[in-house]
């Protein structure tokens, strides 16, 4: 991901400015809603798209206990970046780099007996310790394993391997499936089949030092979710996890990234111009059209056709026609602004630009895939890089 530090005149085609004294803010707020527990900062994804180094370290000096990564690719390069601390990855297939997660101090998640098996060996040829959590499947049906004989065997033959030190079970944890979504049934069923989970692999002898099911909604709104750690993902990063919910400033948190671009180009067009691939906008007049130079190459989503607002000149406007691969048109109403003049796609909305969830209702999708999905070709500008204070 492309990484940079510049005034906010620099002049770029594009920039998503990421705002560190927001993110340090909302780990600060995030913590306060869970003051029982400790808080793991989950930077996958390049931190949702908003630069996992960074995030990560201003997370951390904002108090942050744990970093989490999906793949232990992505935990592997927050330690080569020098990155202390705990830090646990989630995602593993069969031959991935075990050794290499035993001798950079990383949790491991452990779903099944093949990933059991290829840990252990690991540790036998590292010759130290591997620190492993289990995950159990509550009802998401993704990772983790699934209650009775295979939780049975699986806490079982861990603990078997602890004997022999070749691990310590670090941690017992789960992962919600509707927790966005109040009041849903499956919220207090996963609770309480991960309570009965974790109660069986302490009878059986499992000393874990944390267990944790909460993300960023149940941190929000379930504290008796919490148990030993929350797990805050893109709340982190000051974006509501479900409108249902609340908007950020109802949970004390702001938006982080600002995706914003420069017109390349404006020009007078007369009524009945069709604009960008298969003419699905015609100009109903006379107009002025801005050309602004981010596509879906950008991730831009080309299901905000036609939809997606944008902010020029404190005035929003909407997409004309199509996105295609590297820009997309807004209708300016016959004003004239000059080519290089800002255009805010989403942000905080300080200035009336859209956020992110505006865009989300624009395309039919989640908020976390608007910010998660921007691309490497535009530049993260990072701001307010010192810490507070």
């Amino acid at each position: 991901m492309s990484e940079r530090t510049a005034p906010r005149t620099a002049p770029l085609r594009a920039r998503a400015e990421i705002d560190l004294a927001a993110l340090r803010a909302n780990v600060r707020a995030l913590r306060a809603h869970a003051p029982g527990a400790a808080l793991m900062a989950v930077v996958k994804s390049e931190a949702y798209g908003h630069g996992a180094v960074p995030c990560a370290r201003a997370a951390v000096a904002a108090g942050a206990d744990w970093l989490g990564t999906a793949t232990p690719e992505e935990a592997l390069a927050l330690r080569a970046a020098g990155l202390p601390g705990r830090i646990m990855c989630w995602l593993w297939t069969p031959g991935g780099p075990w050794r290499e997660a035993i001798e950079a101090d990383l949790d491991v998640s452990v779903s099944g007996m093949w990933a059991l098996r290829e840990v252990t060996e690991a540790a036998r040829r590292a010759d130290r310790p591997a620190r492993v959590q289990l995950k159990a499947d509550t009802g998401l049906g993704r990772g983790g394993c699934q209650p009775g004989d295979d939780w049975a065997e699986l806490v079982q033959e861990a603990l078997r391997a602890e004997a022999e030190g070749l691990l310590r079970v670090t941690g017992l944890w789960s992962h919600f499936a509707c927790a966005d979504e109040p009041g849903h049934p499956s919220i207090a069923a996963q609770l309480g089949r991960f309570r009965e989970m974790v109660v069986y692999a302490e009878e059986q002898g499992a000393r874990p030092e944390v267990r944790h099911i909460a993300n960023s909604p149940a941190t929000l709104t379930l504290p008796e979710s919490h148990f030993d750690l929350v797990r805050t993902g893109i709340a982190t990063y000051g974006v509501s996890p479900s409108p249902e919910l609340g908007t950020p400033a109802d949970f004390g948190l702001r938006p982080v990234m600002t995706l914003s671009a420069s017109l390349a180009l404006v020009k007078h067009v007369p009524g009945g111009h069709g604009v960008s691939y298969g003419h699905r906008y015609v100009t109903p007049g006379d107009t002025t059209l801005g050309l602004v130079p981010l596509g879906y190459a950008d991730g831009i989503p080309r299901h905000a056709s036609s939809a997606g607002p944008v902010l020029v000149e404190g005035k929003w406007r909407t997409i004309a026609g199509r996105v295609a691969m590297d820009q997309f048109v807004v209708d300016l109403g016959g004003d004239e602004p000059a080519p290089g003049a800002e255009a805010v796609l989403f942000g905080p909305g300080d200035r009336g630009e859209p956020t992110a969830e505006d865009w989300a209702q624009a395309a039919g999708t989640i908020a976390y895939e608007i910010v998660t999905r921007i691309g490497t070709r535009v530049p993260r500008v990072y701001v307010n890089e010192e810490q507070d204070g």
